[in-house]
């Protein structure tokens, strides 16, 4: 995913604080600058493992026991093969 990374620098980190750790939050990038410079970049933490979904659970729910004929790699090699 294409974004563009937010620029800050030490003073607004000092005063505008609580912006910036909404930005954090919603899982933006900060660069920190000073007098120009780059001096570093803020990331945002990581999430827990309990906190991703059941991405197991959820293709069960959508798509229950059913197999395929195919597998995804199979109709890629299938389709490559063509060029």
């Amino acid at each position: 995913m294409y974004h563009i990374m937010a620029k800050a620098t030490v003073r607004q980190l000092r005063y505008h604080f609580r912006e910036i750790e909404a930005r954090l939050n919603k899982g933006e990038e900060i660069e920190l600058y000073k007098r120009k410079k780059m001096i570093g970049r803020i990331l945002p933490a990581r999430l827990k493992k309990e906190d991703y979904p059941d991405f197991a659970a959820i293709s069960r729910r959508i798509f229950g026991r059913k197999k395929m004929k195919k597998t995804g790699t199979q109709h890629v090699s299938e389709e490559r093969g063509e060029y």
